[in-house]
């Protein structure tokens, strides 16, 4: 349906809940961030494992974004596993 054909209380209600799914990602990338940046005991093998598993909740919630993915949070997650793990 486009959203021309939405009624306005429909159409807000959809924008208010894309803006809860993105504070929501948003929230998610930060924890794992958080973990991956401050847990000494982590290896590396489990800050991959939540770097997946954030990406794939991601897409759950954003079907057709790994674009968007790939462009905004892949690059600060693998340079924080850099950091961390002194890859490269």
């Amino acid at each position: 349906m486009a959203s021309s054909e939405l009624g306005p209380k429909q159409e807000a209600a959809e924008r208010q809940e894309e803006a809860r799914k993105v504070r929501r990602l948003q929230i998610m990338v930060n924890m794992v961030m958080s973990v991956i940046a401050q847990d000494p005991d982590l290896t590396l093998e489990q800050a991959t494992d939540m770097v997946s598993d954030a990406r794939n909740a991601a897409l759950a919630m954003f079907p057709d974004k790994e674009l968007a993915w790939n462009i905004l949070y892949r690059p600060r997650l693998y340079r924080l596993l850099n950091e961390r793990y002194h890859l490269q």
